[in-house]
């Protein structure tokens, strides 16, 4: 095989070597996406902030607690990558309530402790996995069910409206500001 130049043929371009340095630079980088301006971020905040109040306010006039660190953590989700299979409403929605369910059969196995809160969390993982409903944020309603032992049939139908208003506040948001992406990218 000839290293010679085939007259005609397009002449390949050999890109430059890079600096280590700038190499770094690049890996540093990374390869995420651009953030988003000041006024999507205003909005992404406030919108996430407005729905957890209302959870608090809620949980005020019933006095149960309506606002668990789980539902925090899928608010974040919700309104800062609204386009991930983790936001959508079914893994939302279905992920707290496989995830409880699992909570609540630990519990009833083998009580409440630290351990039986990792195996609550590792099971939920594997069954939002069966069920296509990943939502990370839902594995720790499963852990918080385990170490608090609520009454299920407050906590459950709270958890759930309380879910079912994230996904709501997150649709509203994505209309109520032009050039957002749309909430859901899909139902169901």
């Amino acid at each position: 095989m000839s290293c010679a130049h085939v007259p005609g043929a397009p002449v390949p371009v050999v890109p430059l070597a890079r600096s280590g340095r700038s190499r770094f630079r690049a890996r540093l980088a990374g390869r995420a996406p651009a953030p988003p301006s000041p006024g999507a971020a205003l909005h992404n905040i406030s919108a996430a902030t407005a729905v957890l109040l209302v959870l608090v306010a809620i949980g005020s006039v019933i006095h149960e607690p309506v606002l668990i660190p789980p539902l925090a953590a899928s608010a974040a989700i919700i309104h800062g990558a609204p386009a991930l299979p983790l936001a959508q409403p079914r893994s939302v929605i279905v992920g707290h309530l496989l995830c409880a369910a699992v909570g609540y059969a630990v519990v009833a196995a083998s009580g409440s402790s630290p351990w039986a809160a990792a195996l609550a969390a590792g099971i939920s993982l594997a069954v939002m996995t069966v069920a296509r409903t990943p939502h990370s944020p839902a594995c720790a309603t499963a852990v918080v069910i385990v170490l608090n032992t609520p009454r299920p049939a407050t906590f459950v139908p709270l958890l759930v409206g309380s879910a079912g208003l994230l996904v709501l506040a997150g649709w509203a948001a994505s209309y109520a500001r032009p050039r957002t992406p749309r909430y859901p990218a899909y139902w169901w």
